[in-house]
């Protein structure tokens, strides 16, 4: 008897063939791909800044995404002492985590709308391209979030600023841990919350004690006072920052400090880590809980107004949360689009499937709106410095958006892991980080519970945000019969919830989200394609739609929907 051929015992262990599978998706533009967002950008005054938003495209859509996998794949390592036993409190990061934020930093991320501050739509570019930058990874966001968000409050103590803020909005990222005063730029973190509050910051026990030698001449030549911090920080993000802006207790009362990593003598501050949290996701950023055992910080702003002048800084972290939450929504939705345009089954490809594209169709709707909202808030901070209607606008729409389009990702981000079967439930895919992350605006900057709260408060104590928030909506008057009647709706629940205070606010949560649906259908009905905005209001504000995703009509132009979304 013959032996079997070699080929014939290696036949005997083929399995299968490896076929049907979805080609990788980066890299890609993910500008030039993205007609919503490109539109939204004109619409709302940054088109002048289409070049440099156009040059991040490919890198967000490209190098970042490879490097968002690595630094997410090797998380921060928290070093307490030195080799020798040196407390040193220091965090160490995986060099992807520090090439993302070189990139962010270079193309603008936390400094693009204060560079250009002299043009309008300033802020919306700035948009733009944090929205491409976090759609690769979320954790170095926080950073670049809180230095772009930090001018506000530094402004008002200007001679800290004058030294300050020529670093905080340069485009170079240094990550030597050194004194600032040794670099062109610098990263700026906050810490607020502690354990006994949390969101109520006024309950803060963090003490600050001027310092004796702190005299005039000194207080006058750098601003602010000098003092000394004793306490703890419950959440202190990003701790390898360069400076922070924390709340502690004056006699006065809550004060804001700039509290700087090393002291003005170029020694290590007495900021004591304690441990990185074991966050669900966010994994290449740390955040951290701290203590400070006598660390020196300065004043800003008014003694005793330090939540005044610290939450100049928060209404630009929660522009961000909309921001972030709206980026991750749309990364999701690419993948998902891509995954069924090259995965078939049941004899075609799943995107031609009738189920599967009112699903597809209906996150295109939804991301398209929650980027419009977005970019429309955006406007709104940048002309509210000129503008008191566009000013008071965004005081309640940022309340409004943070609200509704964070509390949307989650099950945003679930739905297009369905998309994908089981391949989106595995790392592979980026979307089990995606769901991680995706709870997280949400949370951070004030939960749904206190947007709610800050949107009641806007309504019923400042008229002239009622009034700008109502303005905008009469734009699109006409524009969709759905629209036109729940703006009178909202009105009415408005003046009945004054009668009975009591039951507007528990009942606030239904009604924010009915006045994010009707701006988003206002928004969507001036920028002019009636196909999306039918489909919006028909879905959204007339009651044709389920609870979940994929139940529009089956009249509702779906293919053009997934077509618009991904180009």
């Amino acid at each position: 008897m013959n032996a079997p051929e070699p080929h014939s015992q290696a036949a005997r262990f083929i399995t299968h063939e490896v076929e049907n599978q979805v080609p990788l998706l980066a890299p890609y533009d993910a500008w030039a791909t993205d007609l919503p967002l490109r539109e939204a950008i004109q619409r709302e005054g940054g088109g002048w800044a289409e070049p440099d938003i156009a040059a991040y495209g490919p890198i967000a859509g490209g190098e970042l995404m490879a490097l968002g996998f690595t630094a997410n794949e090797n998380k921060p390592k928290f070093k307490p002492f030195d080799a020798r036993g040196h407390r040193i409190d220091e965090v160490e990061f995986h060099p992807a985590y520090h090439r993302i934020l070189q990139l962010g930093v270079q193309h603008g991320v936390p400094n693009y709308a204060w560079r250009h501050a002299d043009k309008a739509g300033a802020h919306v570019a700035r948009m733009a391209i944090s929205y491409l930058h976090n759609q690769a990874d979320q954790g170095t966001s926080c950073p670049m979030t809180m230095t772009y968000a930090c001018v506000p409050a530094l402004r008002h103590q200007p001679s800290l600023a004058e030294t300050w803020l020529p670093r905080v909005i340069s485009n170079t990222y240094d990550p030597r841990f050194i004194p600032a005063a040794q670099k062109t730029g610098v990263t700026i973190g906050m810490g607020m919350t502690e354990k006994q509050g949390g969101s109520d910051v006024r309950s803060n026990s963090t003490k600050a004690f001027r310092v004796a030698d702190s005299g005039a001449t000194r207080t006058d030549a750098i601003g602010g006072g000098l003092y000394e911090l004793i306490g703890h920080k419950w959440f202190f993000s990003a701790p390898m920052s360069d400076a922070f802006l924390v709340l502690a207790q004056t006699d006065v009362g809550i004060s804001c400090f700039l509290l700087p990593r090393f002291d003005e003598s170029g020694a290590r501050n007495a900021i004591r880590i304690q441990r990185l949290k074991d966050k669900l996701g966010d994994w290449s950023n740390a955040s951290s809980e701290v203590e400070f055992q006598g660390a020196t910080a300065r004043r800003v702003g008014e003694e005793g107004r330090g939540v005044a002048t610290i939450l100049e800084m928060v209404a630009l972290t929660r522009q961000d949360c909309m921001i972030g939450s709206a980026s991750l929504m749309r990364q999701a939705l690419v993948q998902a689009i891509h995954h069924t345009r090259h995965r078939s089954a049941f004899g075609k490809l799943l995107v031609q499937q009738p189920l599967m594209q009112n699903v597809l169709a209906d996150l295109a709707l939804e991301s398209e709106a929650h980027t419009a909202l977005t970019a429309r808030v955006a406007r709104a901070v940048d002309a509210s410095m000129r503008n008191p209607q566009e000013a008071a606008f965004a005081r309640i729409a940022t309340a409004i958006g943070k609200y509704w389009v964070c509390k949307r990702a989650a099950a945003f981000v679930n739905e297009a892991q369905e998309c994908l079967g089981g391949a989106g439930y595995v790392e592979e895919s980026s979307l089990p980080r995606l769901y991680r992350q995706a709870p997280l605006n949400s949370i951070w900057e004030g939960s749904g519970n206190i947007q709610c709260l800050d949107v009641l408060r806007a309504l019923t104590r400042e008229p002239t945000s009622r009034e700008a928030y109502f303005a905008e909506l009469a734009l699109a008057k006409g524009g969709h019969p759905a629209l036109d009647a729940e703006v009178l709706r909202l009105q009415a629940e408005l003046a009945h919830g004054e009668d009975d205070r009591t039951a507007l606010e528990s009942r606030s949560r239904f009604l924010v989200e009915r006045m994010a649906l009707a701006l988003q259908a206002a928004i969507l009905v001036r920028a002019g394609d009636r196909r999306v905005t039918d489909t919006f209001c028909e879905s959204r504000l007339s009651g044709a739609h389920g609870l979940v995703f994929g139940t529009l009509t089956s009249t509702a132009p779906m293919r053009y929907l997934i077509d618009r979304a991904w180009a």
